[in-house]
């Protein structure tokens, strides 16, 4: 039985993480379960999974959910960033879904990492952010870290065995593979015309073609912003050069990544667009479960269809692989950028296009300090969030 830590449990990959338990109750428990502020959900979650702990971020919502929990129930609510530190560091817990969104993900995730957890990683931000800092502490703690994003659990799927225990370390070259392709939808807006974005509202940016996500990540998908932080995540998972690493469109999302060996051969998995399929390949690795996916018809699948990404289309794809030619610093501004302007723009502050012009000028007029610890991280991430601000006032519709 694997005690699970869900950060995020009221968010799209907690509700499939909590699917896939349900579908297994013999091997995974629902051991903590970790949310912001959504009081609602998670009494309805708390109801039904019987958690030993709950964790809220906001501290009203903590009091307010302890006061709702049937007391029959003898659930714990905690609050507070020391208490969720030391949750996820437990020795009760064996693995942690890491599915808290953005920069607000990175201490809980790395705090799990240095524990020697299992860690389940669905927060992309925190290797974006602090990729050389997070796998030496990984590599350090002798934490497994396994790719539950649908683009690199594939990704990791393609590779020989040995290489996928070489996490953060991997000899692509020595292993014979000579590229990797991240595949891409390219999002709802692939053939909308060009001069038609500057209209191109949150209602439309976040109807994703094919998959059902969160608001924040369909807007980074229509932006292919989403594909460029998975870039800067492939680049340090999978230890690859930018000459190793490819990004394709492909708009049916059939084919969720490939690796491409030395001898012609390109390996890929597909499947449904369905995150409990890599969410279920990580919780139970190397072995395989149910998860609840109908299996891919290949009668029914189509046409399959590839092309190369457009970057005056998705200038924020391109930022994104700058920033990582550059490093951790500049990936850390790009990703602040990039959550702040995204939320204005949800908020009907400013254009779609103006997420790319607020992204890029962050990146190109922002010093760069060395980070050296996570302080100096969140100490870069909180002084772009402030320029990005600014940049949104000044762009206000």
């Amino acid at each position: 039985m694997q005690n699970m830590v869900i950060l995020g449990a009221t968010g799209s990959i907690g509700a499939s993480t909590l699917s896939v338990i349900e579908r297994n109750p013999e091997t995974f428990k629902a051991y903590a379960l970790v949310a912001n502020a959504s009081v609602d959900k998670m009494l309805a979650l708390c109801l039904v999974h019987k958690p030993v702990i709950v964790h809220m971020v906001d501290c009203d919502a903590a009091l307010a959910l302890r006061s709702r929990l049937p007391a029959a129930l003898n659930i714990e609510v905690t609050s507070g960033e020391d208490e969720l530190l030391a949750l996820v560091s437990a020795p009760e817990v064996d693995t942690v879904m890491a599915a808290i969104v953005g920069a607000a993900g990175l201490p809980s995730t790395l705090a799990a990492v240095k524990a020697g957890k299992r860690v389940l990683l669905a927060n992309k931000e925190s290797l974006v952010m602090s990729g050389r800092l997070f796998i030496d502490e990984m590599q350090g703690s002798g934490a497994q870290v396994l790719p539950v994003d649908s683009e690199h659990n594939a990704i990791f799927q393609c590779l020989p065995k040995r290489v996928q225990q070489q996490i953060g370390a991997c000899q692509l070259t020595d292993a014979g593979i000579s590229h990797i392709l991240l595949t891409g939808s390219g999002g709802p807006f692939l053939t909308a015309d060009l001069a038609s974005l500057d209209t191109m509202t949150p209602a439309q940016a976040c109807k994703h073609p094919n998959w059902s996500m969160g608001r924040k990540i369909s807007v980074d998908s229509a932006t292919m912003m989403n594909k460029g932080l998975e870039y800067i995540e492939a680049r340090w998972l999978f230890n690859a050069s930018q000459e190793q690493l490819k990004v394709v469109v492909h708009p049916q999302s059939v084919i969720h990544s490939m690796v491409q060996y030395k001898d012609g051969s390109v390996v890929a998995q597909l499947g449904n667009p369905d995150m409990r399929t890599p969410i279920a390949h990580c919780m139970a690795y190397p072995q395989r479960i149910s998860a609840g996916v109908e299996p891919l018809d290949f009668f029914k699948v189509g046409q399959l269809s590839f092309m190369e990404p457009d970057f005056n289309r998705f200038p924020c794809l391109a930022l994104a692989i700058d920033a990582c030619a550059q490093g951790q610093e500049a990936t850390t501004v790009v990703n602040a950028a990039n959550e702040i302007s995204v939320d204005a723009f949800l908020n009907g502050v400013i254009k779609f296009t103006d997420i790319a012009k607020i992204n890029e000028y962050c990146l190109t007029k922002l010093a760069q300090p060395s980070l050296n610890s996570i302080e100096d991280i969140l100490a870069l991430d909180t002084h772009t969030r402030r320029i990005a601000a600014e940049q949104v006032q000044q762009l206000k519709q």
